[in-house]
Parts: structure tokens; C-alpha cells; sequence
């Protein structure tokens, strides 16, 4: 079962995301509060697997909120559950699991859950059935537009977007229904590597190293394409490399 955490100043939008979450019979609410501080201290302690968060509170932004939670561990998911449609954009800079608006819809929220699932269950320390998609013939096969597309494995990187994956190619960008952490277990490990919680490079399509703000980087790929690579990854980047 996974289990929640809420954060709203509303009394009214709380009592109606835990009912929800209550008649999904998939959810525990661990806590709730009404303030960033609050969450900041409960947070940490109660580890929740997903955190249920308002944008416009009346102390503080809930987005400042996400971006702190990014270094809690283990690090929740985070479902923006808001009145405003206009902070999507950096609510999935923030790579956020889902953005729900409200009322909250109880059949979009279920597919929420499911995502959020699926997610956990691969995070989970039972052993990985191997994907009999994985290493036939060098291709990946994935659904996009409603059909089954076998792309070349060396030819890809992939990129999550406004809460969507992409599968980008030389000559192609694929939307994917699978989640990036899911098609992250289908890839060599040796040929493919993590740079930020957006991001899964192909190393052989990397051409130059751009130091950045921060002690971070971006990757120069084929193509022209920058890719930024976190503070979380540059040790294991380094590695790769042999730098």
C-alpha cells in the first residue's frame, strides 16, 4: 500500500484528497498540515511515498516545498494537487509525478495511483523479472501513438517532460506510456547512464563536457542537444568517464 503525506491550507481540500485516498483503498494518509514548516519537520520522519502538495499556500509556495523535498531521503513523489493551472510548466521542472487540478477528478486521481504503483513496485528490493524486450536484436520496444515502435538501442536517450518520457533518436523524438524509471531497467548499464532525475544519456552520443553554475555540467550530445546533469550525479559521471 502506498502511503501519503498531505500539504494544504485548506481544511476542505485536505478532508477531500483523503477521502478520495480513503475509497481508493490503495492509499494510507500518514499525516497532514496546513504550512511548509510543519512539513518540513514530518515529512523526513513519517517518509511517505508520495506528498500531496498546494501551490498557493498561505504560508509559503509549494513549489519551494518540492524543491526541498529533493533532498530528503528516501525522496517522495510529488503530486501538485492545485486550484491553478498555470504553474504546470515548473511543477514538471520540478519533476513532478502528476499535477492534478482542482475539484480533484477521482478517476484521474486513480491514474495517478496507478503510475505511482507501478513506480514503487520497480523501486522495491524483490527481484526484477527480465523484459523480454530488453536485448532482442538491440531494440527497445515501446508504445507510442497507440503502436508498438522497436527503436535501436544505440540511437537513443530519453528525457522526461511536462510529466511525459520522450525517447529521443538522431533523426526522432518518441512519447512513451512507460515511466523513465521503468524503461531505465531495460537499458545496459554500461551504455547508459542517469544525469539528472530528467535525464538518461547514452554515453556514446556525448561529445564534449560544459562545466556549469553550481559545480554541475551539461552534456553536449550528437545533435546539439544539451543535457544538464545534476550535482546528485556528477561523482557517478565522473566514473563513467574515467575523470
Amino acid at each position: 500500500m502506498l502511503k501519503a503525506y498531505i500539504v494544504d491550507d485548506e481544511p476542505l481540500a485536505r478532508d477531500e484528497i483523503k477521502y478520495l485516498l480513503q475509497r481508493s483503498k490503495q492509499v494510507e494518509v500518514l499525516g497532514e498540515s496546513d504550512c511548509i514548516d510543519d512539513a518540513i519537520i514530518e515529512i523526513p520522519r513519517l517518509k511517505p511515498d508520495i506528498v500531496f502538495l498546494d501551490i498557493e499556500l498561505t504560508e509559503g509556495n509549494g513549489l519551494n516545498l518540492a524543491k526541498w523535498l529533493e533532498s530528503v531521503e528516501p525522496q517522495p513523489a510529488i503530486v501538485f494537487a492545485t486550484a491553478y493551472d498555470e504553474y504546470a510548466l515548473q511543477a514538471f521542472d520540478l519533476n513532478a509525478a502528476d499535477y492534478l487540478l482542482k475539484p480533484i477528478n477521482e478517476a484521474r486521481l486513480h491514474k495517478t495511483l496507478e503510475k505511482l504503483k507501478q513506480v514503487k513496485e520497480i523501486n522495491s528490493e524483490k527481484p526484477i523479472q527480465t523484459h523480454p524486450e530488453m536485448n532482442r536484436n538491440g531494440k527497445l520496444a515501446v508504445m507510442a501513438d497507440e503502436r508498438i515502435v522497436l527503436i535501436t538501442l544505440t540511437d537513443i536517450h530519453l528525457e522526461t517532460f511536462e510529466g511525459k518520457c520522450m525517447i529521443h533518436t538522431l533523426k526522432h523524438k518518441y512519447i512513451v506510456s512507460d515511466a523513465l524509471i521503468v524503461l531505465e531497467k531495460k537499458l545496459n548499464p554500461c551504455q547508459f547512464l542517469r544525469v539528472h532525475r530528467s535525464y538518461i544519456v547514452n554515453l556514446d552520443h556525448v561529445q564534449e563536457i560544459e562545466p556549469w553554475v553550481n559545480s554541475t555540467f551539461n552534456l553536449i550530445m550528437k545533435g546539439e542537444m544539451k543535457v544538464p546533469v545534476s550535482r546528485t550525479y556528477v561523482k557517478e559521471l565522473k566514473k563513467h568517464i574515467g575523470f
